[in-house]
């Protein structure tokens, strides 16, 4: 799989936006598993395919690889592990609509960490940008963004920030396969998922959305993600990854039969120009 490293790296880094928009048609669709079931059952299947990457592509150096990652690829990998659990609690503690708002926020993270720890320039028509992005989402799950629930809503912060670190971890090392990072987080969410769930067997029939959600939603989405940001400016690939906001409601529409009421195809089609006029942005840098 090496010739993903030849990809684009935007391009990257959209495909694996497209492959996680998935995820609530997915979860949707379960039959009786709850959200920590769902995280230990993704996690595995996740972990399963991360582990075929690596041994794909390094065999025998396949310790090799995962020693090279150090202390911060070892740190982003629990960072990001804990993002997966407090997606999860979030999830039981708030609404869908405060999460999913929230979670779009690693569009300011990445660009306020990356200006602080990568010294990245931050254009003009990238501020815009980000700026008309979240009046579309704020114009899409505003009017549900409710008080109360702050203990879910402050969770749910945990991973906006926690994919910065991800995406700021491989762009400070670029020279570094990060991919066994993913690693590190699919094993830390397995652990997390079988403690706070006290009955980890499902349905087979929830078990295969499992593998679904971990082999392919979650494994190659941020497989494509991982290696796309190596060549990607952090503020640019928030950017893209807001088109998951997009696809995501657009999938349970011709999936499961639920029509998107006009305001949010009106924010939806706003986020979707501020992606389009971040892709004709030449001064990020």
């Amino acid at each position: 799989m090496n010739f993903l490293n030849k990809v684009p790296g935007p391009f990257l880094v959209f495909l694996g936006a497209c492959t996680l928009s998935f995820g609530g048609l997915i979860v949707k669709s379960f039959e009786g598993a709850n959200l920590w079931q769902i995280l230990f059952w993704r996690s595995v299947f996740f972990s399963i395919v991360v582990l075929f990457f690596l041994f794909l592509n390094y065999k025998k150096n396949f310790f090799n690889s995962i020693y090279k990652i150090g202390l911060p690829g070892f740190f982003g990998g629990i960072v990001l592990s804990c993002g997966y659990a407090g997606y999860v609690f979030a999830m039981y503690n708030t609404t869908v609509a405060n999460a999913n708002f929230i979670i779009q926020t690693q569009t300011i993270f990445l660009a306020i960490f990356g200006y602080i720890f990568l010294k990245e320039k931050i254009s003009i028509l990238t501020i815009i940008s980000i700026i008309l992005a979240f009046s579309g989402i704020f114009l899409m799950l505003g009017g549900s963004l409710t008080s109360g629930q702050m203990v879910g809503n402050i969770a749910a912060f945990i991973m906006p920030i926690s994919f910065a670190v991800l995406i700021l971890t491989v762009r400070k090392y670029p020279n570094v396969d990060m991919i066994p990072l993913q690693l590190i987080a699919g094993i830390g969410a397995i652990i997390l998922g079988y403690l706070f769930s006290s009955q980890i067997m499902i349905s087979s029939y929830d078990i295969f959305l499992g593998f679904i959600a971990g082999f392919f939603q979650v494994g190659l989405g941020f497989i494509f993600i991982t290696i796309g940001a190596k060549t990607t400016p952090s503020a640019l690939v928030g950017i893209i990854m807001l088109t998951e906001a997009i696809l995501g409601p657009l999938w349970a529409w011709l999936f499961i039969n639920e029509t998107p009421p006009l305001v949010v195809l009106v924010g939806g089609s706003i986020v979707l120009s501020a992606v389009v006029l971040q892709f004709f942005n030449r001064k990020i840098v």
